[in-house]
């Protein structure tokens, strides 16, 4: 590992879809399975995210792609944040805080109110990290149905 890590993000760019499947394909697969929805996803993120007015950033780190992280717009200045990833090799550097501190500070840029996320409660360490930023859980009472079968935890902040 490099003494000092000089993470880098940057938006989605044309050719960027395989790095954001494989990535999200990595963890999904490791503790769950995918879902209908994950392949509609990752198989056309430009339709599916970036076509109704969502962002996909990734965290680089010596113009390596890292990890990455998406916007989902779902309501008036509201992004869910979703399809988080880092990859296998980069896990537990730190990655994946700094990534998601960066999503919250560009989906403030973009003028969003409020962020959601749906998690699993098998992903400790991802909880952790979202609770840590802010991310407070959401009452059950309040939460709509969500289209993949492992979410069980959610999640939201007001920016």
């Amino acid at each position: 590992m490099q003494a000092l890590m000089q993470i880098t993000f940057r938006q989605f760019l044309l050719g960027d879809g395989k790095a954001f499947r494989t990535l999200n394909e990595q963890w999904i697969t490791k503790y769950f399975g995918l879902e209908e929805k994950d392949r509609l996803i990752l198989n056309d993120p430009e339709k599916y995210i970036l076509g109704p007015g969502g962002h996909i950033y990734f965290a680089m780190l010596d113009e390596k792609i890292v990890g990455c992280c998406a916007l989902i717009a779902n309501g008036s200045r509201s992004f869910e944040v979703a399809k988080m990833a880092v990859d296998e090799s980069h896990r537990n550097l730190g990655i994946g805080k700094a990534m998601l501190a960066h999503i919250i500070e560009a989906a403030r840029a973009l003028g969003a109110r409020r962020l959601t996320l749906e998690t699993n409660s098998k992903l400790m360490n991802a909880i952790h990290v979202y609770e840590s930023l802010g991310f407070r859980h959401m009452d059950p009472s309040r939460v709509e149905p969500s289209p993949y079968r492992r979410a069980n935890v959610f999640m939201e902040q007001h920016l």
